[in-house]
């Protein structure tokens, strides 16, 4: 049997989600793969094995790559998504709500399609994009998602504008609305929410409600869906990651088993 190819990973951003995939790589629980470089957003002292860290978008591009994984936030969407299809390599993105932007989107597929290349948007801290996505084929009529997470998850965002997130004793719902507008206002938080949209009925007709609660301890996230198929509800709830508060440990997870799968000889769930 023909020894199957090394999948070459480059990544964006070394966060709570980018470093636990370096280490998944390192360790072997990404099997046939391995990371040559992550570009980073200042420069960092540098080990003596790979990968390379580098903050020159140049030299992480002068190496070759089968995927580069996003995870560093919308703008690294928008300054290397296109540039990483460009380059020959496929690109999965987890700040999905970059994506919000009409235009950065359909410059993105263009990219992808002038190239030969995909784009891929793993499940991340959404178990039910895989139902969503099928019962889209015979036609949806709604789909609701509700995000729920502590207070201080929210500080640094639009919420704090209206309200002394620290103060709450009760939750309060900090947005209710279609998934384009809440991208914008909450655009750390809600990549979940922008995967739902283009699994499902699209960024302008699915429903985001956004609650702060100050006795949330793991993220709860729930999606209601109706269609043809008829109906399903999803409830998740997902402990925060200790890095980083506004992102689930379930994430990191879900793009480990993303990328296994890409060489993996048995795949579950697409």
């Amino acid at each position: 049997m023909p020894a199957r190819p090394i999948l070459r990973i480059g990544v964006l951003g070394f966060g709570a989600i980018g470093r636990r995939v370096v280490e998944a790589i390192a360790s072997g629980a990404i099997p046939n793969a391995v990371c040559p470089a992550v570009l980073v957003r200042r420069t960092r002292p540098q080990s003596a094995v790979p990968p390379l860290l580098t903050a020159d978008p140049a030299r992480f591009f002068q190496t070759p790559y089968d995927v580069v994984l996003e995870c560093a936030g919308h703008q690294a969407v928008r300054d290397h998504g296109a540039a990483a299809l460009e380059h020959g390599a496929d690109l999965m993105v987890t700040s999905v709500g970059a994506f919000a932007d009409e235009a950065l989107l359909r410059r993105t597929l263009q990219a992808a399609e002038a190239h030969g290349r995909r784009v891929h948007i793993p499940s991340a801290g959404v178990g039910a994009l895989d139902i969503l996505t099928a019962a889209a084929q015979g036609g949806l009529d709604e789909v609701t998602m509700t995000v729920t997470k502590d207070a201080t998850s929210w500080l640094g965002t639009a919420a704090e504008q209206e309200y002394d997130l620290r103060a709450l004793r009760a939750p309060v719902v900090l947005y209710d609305g279609p998934v384009r507008e809440g991208a914008r206002r909450y655009p750390q938080n809600v990549n979940i929410a922008a995967a739902v949209a283009l699994a499902g009925l699209g960024f302008d007709r699915t429903r985001l409600r956004i609650l702060a609660d100050p006795a949330a301890v793991p993220h709860i996230v729930e999606i209601q869906a109706r269609g043809q198929f008829g109906s399903f509800s999803f409830r998740e709830e997902i402990v925060p990651s200790a890095e980083n508060q506004k992102t689930g440990r379930l994430v990191a997870m879900a793009v480990v088993k993303a990328l296994r799968q890409w060489t993996a000889t048995l795949v579950i769930g697409g």
